[in-house]
């Protein structure tokens, strides 16, 4: 094992792909001289070259849309936004075009391209630059969409997005650039659509994706005290998503606890739930808790986003309110 920060563990598979595939190349705002908005793309540009570290205008509809040219021409672009808050400029390009164009074509035509972006709050970007549209990226056909929440697991889903024929989004947890974490030295990729069962437990399933698995784990810790024995489940990939893995955990547990660090209305927990409550409640011995951010756009205030943002003391209070008194 070799420890990496999370932005290592990325640049690392970039890097392997730029090494390993004449196809590949890179395109965004300022990841040429620069070196990227979080530093993940430094030094790709004395060693690649401008013919494949490009760098961009602002206009992400434009570069986007290039992209998918190249892609559909046989390259395999991998598209750098500064925020996944500014996919929006590119939403026609993203979800009527890369999406579609396979379906469109009859498969004749394949759109191997991967969209990476930070995503999330927690680190006082203020309301425009906080989004977390990989929860409305995630409900378009056509589109694959994952989201690490540590250095091993973002490694081995940008191995596997890079190699895949079709759109992915990569949105990577701004408030996670810095962690640390191990990370195998053999090579290995994670399987889009597969989840992770981090800590297994008999009491209460706890899911999460991203930034929302620290405090998933923090929350463990205080139940941990109280007695209570968690399984907690990373999603990892948002579209699809394993439900297999969840609802073998919720028919052990018999408990369902569901945390979007996302605002919590339209978050990706709301579909998570909702396959548990179809599928699997018979198993159920109470009712599903969720969690998510306040509805109200991000303050820049660190106390304010704070406030707004779900905390591990709500969850544990939450579950032994609501689950285990019951």
């Amino acid at each position: 094992m070799t420890e990496l920060l999370m932005r290592e563990a990325i640049k690392k598979g970039l890097e392997e792909a730029l090494e390993q595939d004449p196809n590949v190349l890179i395109m965004g705002e300022d990841i040429g001289e620069y070196g990227g908005a979080y530093a993940v793309t430094d030094g790709f540009l004395a060693k690649f070259g401008p013919e494949r570290i490009k760098d961009t205008p602002i206009s992400e509809a434009t570069f986007i849309g290039t992209g998918i040219g190249a892609a559909s021409a046989g390259l395999r672009p991998i598209i750098e936004l500064m925020s996944i808050s500014f996919s929006l400029v590119g939403f026609d390009q993203i979800v009527n075009m890369a999406a579609n164009i396979r379906y469109m074509s009859g498969g004749q035509i394949d759109v191997p391209m991967v969209i990476r972006a930070p995503t999330g709050a927690g680190v006082q970007l203020a309301a425009t630059h906080s989004q977390s549209f990989e929860t409305w990226l995630a409900e378009v056909p056509g589109l694959y969409c994952v989201c690490p929440s540590n250095p091993k697991d973002a490694l081995g889903l940008m191995r596997t997005s890079i190699k895949n024929n079709n759109p992915v989004i990569f949105a990577e947890p701004a408030l996670l650039y810095g962690m640390r974490g191990e990370v195998p030295e053999e090579y290995y990729e994670i399987p889009l659509g597969s989840a992770s069962v981090v800590d297994e437990g008999n009491d209460v399933t706890l899911v999460s994706y991203g930034a929302g698995m620290s405090l998933l784990r923090e929350a463990s810790e205080i139940l941990s005290d109280n007695d209570i024995d968690s399984e907690i489940i990373d999603l990892r990939s948002l579209s699809p998503i394993d439900y297999k893995t969840i609802g073998e955990s919720v028919k052990k547990t018999n408990k369902l606890v569901a945390v979007d660090t996302s605002r919590r209305n339209g978050g990706i927990m709301s579909e998570v739930v909702a396959n548990v409550q179809e599928n699997f409640n018979d198993w159920l011995d109470g009712p599903i808790i969720r969690i998510g951010a306040n509805d109200v756009p991000w303050p820049y205030n660190k106390n304010l986003e704070a406030a707004a943002y779900p905390s591990s003391k709500n969850i544990a209070d939450s579950i032994i309110e609501k689950l285990i008194k019951i």
